[in-house]
C-alpha cells in the first residue's frame, strides 16, 4: 500500500477522496460498515464521504489512519486538494462569465511579450489577468485601480484605453519590485539632477543603468517598461508606499529629447507634488493643468537652464553647427536642444532630426 503513503496529490480532473477511500477499503477487503463500526461512524457519514457529499474532517482522518494504516496526512491533503480544485473548477466556470472584461485588455500583445501566459479559453484568460494583477476578481481589478482611472475622468479616449495603461504601469510595479532603493531623500535627489543631466550623452548601452543606480540612491525606482498597443502612454509617476516613488518610463516617441524630458517631467512631479497622487502622462489625457505645468517648467530648466537658452536665442541663428556647439557648450545632448526649438516653434518639425538619438527598449 506504499502508494497511499505519498503526500502529494495533483489530479487532473477533480476526482472525490471517497474514491481513494474506496480503493483502500478493497484492498484490505473491508466494506463500508465494518469500516462504520471501527471508527464508530454512522455508515450514512462513511457512504456520504464515499459520494462527495459529506467532508473528510481532521477528526475522520485521524480514525482512518488508526483503522487503516493511512496516514492522516495523507487524507487531510487528499480532502483539502478536491476542494481546492473544486473550487477552482467553480471559479473557471465564473471567469466565463467575464470575458468581455478580459476583451478590453491587450491580451494577445501581452502573452507575445511574456507578460501572461498564453490561454486559449476566455476563462483562462480572465484567470492570468488577475494573477497579473495580483487581483481575486475584476471587480477587485476595478476597486484597486480605480484612483489611477478616477484622475483621467474627464476625458473619454483615455477612459477607454485605460485597460491597456493599467496593464503597463502594473508591468511597472512588478519591475519595481526588483529594484533595491534607499529610502527617499528629496535634497539628494534634487542634487542629482546635474549628474543625471550630464547622462543625455552618454552611451546608449549605459544611460539606462547609471539613471537607475543614481535614482535608487535617492529612493526613487526608474523603470522601462515597452509600450502597450492601445496604450498611448509615454510616462508616469506613483510612489510606492512613503520612501519609495516610482518612474515608469516607455519611450513612446523613441527620440533622447522625448526621453529626457519625460524623466525630468516626472522627477519634477516627485519632487513638487503630494505623495499620494498619481501622474500618467498619456496621450489626450485631462491633466491638472497647474501641476503639468509645474513639471514642465521643472524638465525645461534643468534640461537648458533660462539664461543659456536666452543667449543662444539672442544669436537667431539655428542651423544644426550652431545647435550642435551650443548643445556642447552647455552640457546636454543636441537632440534635447532640437526638441526645445522645435517644441517652441522656433525650429521646423522636420529640421535638425538627425540629431536626435533613436532609443529602443527591449524585453
Amino acid at each position: 500500500m506504499t502508494e497511499f503513503l505519498t503526500n502529494e496529490y495533483l489530479p487532473e480532473v477533480v476526482s472525490l477522496p471517497g474514491e481513494s477511500l474506496l480503493e483502500v477499503l478493497e484492498s484490505k477487503d473491508m466494506s463500508q460498515a465494518e469500516l462504520a463500526e471501527r471508527t464508530g461512524r454512522p455508515k450514512k457519514t462513511i457512504n456520504e464521504i464515499v459520494n462527495g457529499k459529506a467532508a473528510i474532517t481532521p477528526e475522520t482522518a485521524i480514525q482512518f489512519e488508526r483503522v487503516l494504516g493511512v496516514p492522516a496526512e495523507y487524507w487531510n491533503n487528499r480532502e483539502r486538494q478536491y476542494r481546492e480544485a473544486l473550487a477552482r473548477r467553480n471559479e473557471i466556470a465564473h471567469f466565463a462569465s467575464h470575458a468581455d472584461w478580459a476583451d478590453r485588455f491587450p491580451c494577445a500583445a501581452m502573452e507575445k511579450i511574456g507578460w501572461i501566459r498564453p490561454r486559449r479559453d476566455k476563462a483562462g484568460r480572465v484567470d492570468e489577468l488577475l494573477t497579473f494583477f495580483r487581483v481575486a476578481s475584476p471587480a477587485a481589478w476595478s476597486d484597486c485601480w480605480r484612483e489611477p482611472q478616477a484622475a483621467f475622468r474627464r476625458s473619454p479616449s483615455f477612459q477607454a484605453r485605460f485597460a491597456a495603461v493599467a496593464a503597463w504601469l502594473r508591468k511597472g510595479e512588478i519591475e519595481a519590485a526588483q529594484v533595491n532603493a534607499d529610502p527617499f531623500q528629496p535634497d539628494r535627489f534634487r542634487q542629482c539632477m546635474s549628474s543625471i543631466r550630464s547622462l543625455t550623452r552618454a552611451d546608449d548601452d549605459e544611460f539606462s543603468s547609471k539613471l537607475v543606480d543614481i535614482c535608487a540612491a535617492s529612493g526613487v525606482v526608474v523603470v522601462f517598461v515597452p509600450e502597450l498597443p492601445g496604450a498611448h502612454v509615454w510616462g508616469a509617476t506613483r510612489w510606492l508606499g512613503s520612501e519609495k516613488a516610482l518612474i515608469q518610463l516607455s519611450l513612446r516617441y523613441k527620440t533622447d529629447d522625448h526621453l529626457w524630458f519625460t524623466f525630468f517631467h516626472e522627477a519634477g512631479h516627485v519632487l513638487l507634488h503630494g505623495k499620494r497622487e498619481t501622474f500618467i502622462e498619456a496621450d489626450e489625457s485631462a491633466r491638472d493643468a497647474k501641476k503639468e505645468q509645474e513639471a514642465d517648467a521643472f524638465a525645461r530648466d534643468i534640461l537648458i537652464p533660462a539664461p543659456a537658452m536666452k543667449a543662444f536665442l539672442r544669436r537667431r541663428v539655428f542651423a544644426c553647427t550652431a545647435i550642435r556647439q551650443f548643445a556642447y557648450e552647455t552640457g546636454i545632448a543636441p537632440g534635447v536642444v532640437v526638441g526645445r526649438l522645435q517644441h517652441d516653434g522656433l525650429l521646423p518639425q522636420n529640421h535638425c532630426n538627425e540629431l536626435k538619438r533613436r532609443l529602443s527598449l527591449t524585453e
